[in-house]
């Protein structure tokens, strides 16, 4: 899906990934692995896009769609991966995860990457594009349709929710950022701190009280050096060994119940470099090694 994003292109991330050998490397690993498909999304020439939130009708119904099919997966006690698409699919997987525990009355942590915080509201967005509403939306913060998708709000506790990576956040929704009580960790405190440090804190905070958590990770928190394949990057970001060691933490954790992995652009890509580098880190979050 790209309809939540302001240029084309990311539509095209999920086949970019299992070209790359997703669902081979997985294997080498020892999982079983089971191709879902694809959730049917338009292609934003086919529809208006609005006025305000742009898309808005279709996002919140493809949403719906992804949280019933992945809580479906969760329900099934298999582990989901869902592959974007623009990073507002995340109100749908969380949504969908949350709900399982909901339904035992327990809670998910929520490990979020991005170079932004896409915790803009409707009244906050100087764009209209719901990819930079997610996380807002995911703590109950923005209008009821992008907050209540599936039924419910919020899809996870603010104390429980790390947000790792921002370095580009538009002006009125950095006061969002900072009354939202999230615990927020930017490209200056990984390098002062170092990824190692961070992670462990980040840890602490996600399986504080909870059953596990999600990995809600958007490639343009990489640096753009390594990730140019991405429609919004920016200078600054996190290397290609800090974020290898993040998933290798993870990894070592063993806490994680879902991940997704959004923004892929292959049109910005050059021979499915960013394809390659997704494959390789998530496979470093289950379990991949040096040795």
């Amino acid at each position: 899906m790209d309809l939540g994003a302001g240029r084309r292109g990311v539509d095209m991330g999920p086949s970019a990934i299992r070209f790359a050998g997703l669902s081979a490397g997985l294997r080498r690993l020892g999982n079983n692995v089971k191709y879902e498909g694809n959730i049917s999304v338009p292609i934003p020439e086919a529809k208006p896009p609005g006025r305000g939130l742009k898309y808005h009708r279709e996002v919140v119904k493809i949403c719906n769609s992804l949280a019933q099919h992945v809580e479906k997966i969760v329900d099934a006690n298999a582990f989901p991966i869902v592959l974007g698409g623009d990073h507002s699919i995340a109100m749908g997987t969380v949504g969908g995860i949350s709900s399982h525990y909901r339904k035992k009355n327990q809670n998910i942590g929520l490990i979020y990457i991005d170079a932004h915080g896409d915790m803009n509201t409707p009244d906050t967005s100087p764009s209209g594009n719901i990819h930079g509403m997610p996380l807002a939306a995911l703590l109950g913060i923005g209008p009821e349709e992008l907050t209540h998708i599936h039924g419910f709000s919020p899809k996870v506790k603010k104390e429980n929710t790390a947000l790792i990576g921002i370095r580009a956040i538009d002006r009125k929704e950095r006061e969002v950022i900072k009354q939202s009580g999230i615990h927020v960790f930017t490209m200056r405190e990984i390098d002062e701190r170092g990824i190692s440090e961070v992670m462990r804190e980040v840890l602490d905070i996600v399986n504080d009280e909870t059953s596990g958590f999600h990995l809600s990770f958007d490639l343009d928190g990489l640096d753009p050096e390594i990730a140019p394949g991405v429609g919004t990057p920016v200078r600054g970001g996190i290397n290609f060994r800090e974020a290898h060691t993040l998933m290798e933490m993870i990894a070592d954790d063993g806490r994680m119940v879902s991940l997704e992995m959004v923004e892929l652009n292959p049109i910005l890509d050059n021979h499915n470099t960013m394809g390659k580098l997704a494959v390789d880190l998530i496979l470093s979050s289950f379990g991949q090694s040096i040795l």
